[in-house]
C-alpha cells in the first residue's frame, strides 16, 4: 500500500467547506496544484529535482558517519554494533526522508542499520615503509610513462619499465641495452640552431633519459661506467664538426664499446673459465648467470667429463631452466632448491663458481644474495672460489658489508621486513677472479683499473 496522497482526518472536511472557486478560474490553475498543498503531517512535497539532491545528501552523510566509525574503531564488536546504530541515525532518520512520502516505512529502521555495517569504502594498501637506517638503499620502481619528463625517448621509456619488472636484470644486459637505446638517440637527433652537438646533446637529451632509468631502477656499476665514457666521448668531439660525422663517430664508438667491453670479454672470459673445470671435477654453482652457464657448456664441449651441483635460490628459483639446459648439453646436474644442504653439497663439490654483478676497489664481491654464504662455507671446506666478471663491473669504491651498497627486492618489501638483492663476499673468500684480461687474486682490482685507464 502505497502512502502517498493519503491526507490526515478532516483535511477533506475542510476543503470541503470552502467556497468553491469559479469554473472559469478552476481551469487557469496549474493542474499540479494539489501537489503544492498540505500533504501527511503539514509537509510540503518537494519537487524531483529537490528529492534527488536531498537523496545524495543523505547517502553522502551516511557514507562520512560509517567511514568515521571505522577509523575510530576498527575492530571492535561492539564498536560495529555501535556503527551499525550510528548509521542507522545517519541513514536518512526514517520517519521524514522524502523518498518515504513522508511518513515512517515499515522495517525501514532495519534496513538503515544494515547500510550503516556494510564497507563504504575499499580501504587503502598501505606503502611498506623502510626503516630510517636502511634509507640510503634503493629499490626499483614500475613508474607509469604518462609521468615520465616529456623529454624521455619512446626506446627509453620501453627500456625502463623493462628494467623495472627485471625482464631485463644481469649487470651487463642492462648495460648493453642502455647503451643500444642511446644509439638510437644519437642517430635521431639534430642540434638546435645556434647550439653545437657536444654542448647541447649531454645535458637537454643524454641527462634526462638516465633520470628515468635510475628512476626506474638503481643504475648499476657498468651502467655508471659505461655513461662516464660515453659522456667524456661526446665532450671530445670538435663543436665545428657536422651533426652527421659526429653521430657516426659516436655511434662507432658504442658499437666497438659492446664488442671489446662485452661481447669479445665474455667469450675469453667463458673460455678461460671453461679451461679451470678438469676431468671428474665437481663444480657447485648458485642460481643462473649467463657466464657461468657458458663456461660450463664450454667444459663439456671441450670434452671434459664433470658433475654439476646447481643451488638454487629460494626466493627466484632461476636455476630451474638452467639446470634442464645443462642436463639437455649431456651434464649430470643435482639441482637443490636452497642453500639448506649447503654444506652437504660442498662436501661432494671441488670448486665454485660464481658471477660477479660487481668487483670493489678493495677486492670484495658484489653478487646475488647467497653467494657470500656459499663463498664462506666452500672457503671453510677448503674449496675454491671461482669469481667470473667483465672489467667493466670494476669500480673504485669500497665496500666491506653488504649495507652500503645494495638493491631491495620490491616484490618482497612489507612493513615487517625485506629482502635485499645481493650481498658482498670479501676478498678472503674468493680463490680466483677470472676477467678479459686473465685470471687474478681479488686484491688485484686496484691493479686492473689502473691499466684499463691506461687503454
Amino acid at each position: 500500500m502505497t502512502t502517498e496522497g493519503v491526507q490526515p482526518a478532516g483535511a477533506g472536511d475542510s476543503a470541503a467547506g470552502k467556497d468553491q472557486e469559479p469554473q472559469g478560474q478552476a481551469k487557469t490553475q496549474p493542474k499540479d496544484q494539489a501537489a503544492q498543498g498540505d500533504v501527511a503531517g503539514g509537509e510540503k512535497k518537494l519537487s524531483n529535482a529537490e528529492l534527488k539532491k536531498k537523496k545524495q545528501e543523505e547517502k553522502a552523510a551516511r557514507r562520512a558517519q560509517a567511514k568515521a566509525t571505522q577509523i575510530a574503531q576498527p575492530a571492535s564488536g561492539s564498536s560495529g554494533a555501535q556503527g551499525s546504530a550510528d548509521g542507522a541515525k545517519a541513514a536518512g532518520k526514517g520517519k521524514g526522508n522524502p523518498k518515504q512520502g513522508g511518513l515512517p516505512v515499515p522495517g525501514g529502521h532495519h534496513r538503515s542499520a544494515s547500510r550503516g555495517v556494510l564497507p563504504s569504502m575499499v580501504k587503502e594498501v598501505a606503502k611498506p615503509t623502510i626503516p630510517e637506517c636502511f634509507s640510503h638503499l634503493s629499490m626499483a620502481k614500475r613508474i607509469a610513462m604518462t609521468q615520465a619528463d616529456k623529454d624521455v625517448n619512446p626506446v627509453v621509456l620501453a627500456l625502463g619499465q623493462q628494467m623495472s619488472t627485471f625482464a631485463i636484470s644481469d649487470s651487463t644486459s642492462r648495460l648493453e641495452a642502455t647503451l643500444l637505446a642511446f644509439k638510437k638517440i644519437i642517430d635521431a637527433y639534430t642540434t638546435p640552431h645556434s647550439n653545437t652537438f657536444s654542448r647541447h646533446f649531454t645535458s637537454h637529451v643524454l641527462n634526462p633519459q638516465i633520470e628515468y632509468l635510475t628512476a626506474c631502477r638503481p643504475m648499476c656499476f657498468s651502467m655508471g661506467n659505461a655513461i662516464r665514457w660515453l659522456k667524456l666521448q661526446i665532450s671530445k668531439i670538435d663543436i665545428d664538426l657536422p651533426d652527421a660525422a659526429a653521430k657516426k663517430i659516436l655511434c662507432q664508438s658504442i658499437d666497438n664499446f659492446i664488442y671489446e667491453r662485452i661481447v669479445l670479454a665474455d667469450f675469453v672470459i667463458v673460455k678461460t673459465a671453461a679451461d679451470l673445470i678438469s676431468h671428474d671435477e665437481v663444480v657447485l654453482t648458485y642460481a643462473h648467470h649467463k657466464l657461468v652457464e657458458r663456461a660450463l657448456l664450454q667444459a663439456k664441449a671441450d670434452g671434459k667429463r664433470f658433475k654439476v651441483i646447481l643451488a638454487d635460490d629460494p626466493f627466484e628459483r632461476v636455476g630451474i631452466e638452467h639446470a634442464k639446459r645443462l642436463a639437455a648439453a649431456g651434464i649430470p646436474v643435482t639441482y637443490a632448491s636452497d642453500l639448506g644442504a649447503l654444506r652437504t653439497n660442498l662436501q661432494e663439490a671441488t670448486i665454485v663458481f660464481a658471477a660477479a654483478e660487481a668487483m670493489f676497489s678493495n677486492g670484495s664481491m658484489y653478487a646475488r644474495a647467497g653467494t657470500c654464504d656459499i663463498a664462506t662455507v666452500a672457503t671453510d671446506l677448503g674449496v675454491r672460489v671461482v669469481a667470473l666478471s667483465e672489467t667493466i663491473n670494476f669500480t673504485e669504491r669500497v665496500s666491506i658489508d653488504s649495507l652500503t651498497y645494495n638493491e631491495i627486492d620490491p616484490e618482497r618489501s612489507t612493513d615487517e621486513g625485506f629482502r635485499l638483492l645481493f650481498d658482498t663476499t670479501r676478498d678472503k673468500f674468493i680463490s680466483v677472479v677470472v676477467t678479459e684480461l686473465g685470471n687474478s687474486s681479488a686484491m688485484a682490482v686496484p691493479a686492473i683499473l689502473r691499466k684499463l685507464e691506461e687503454l
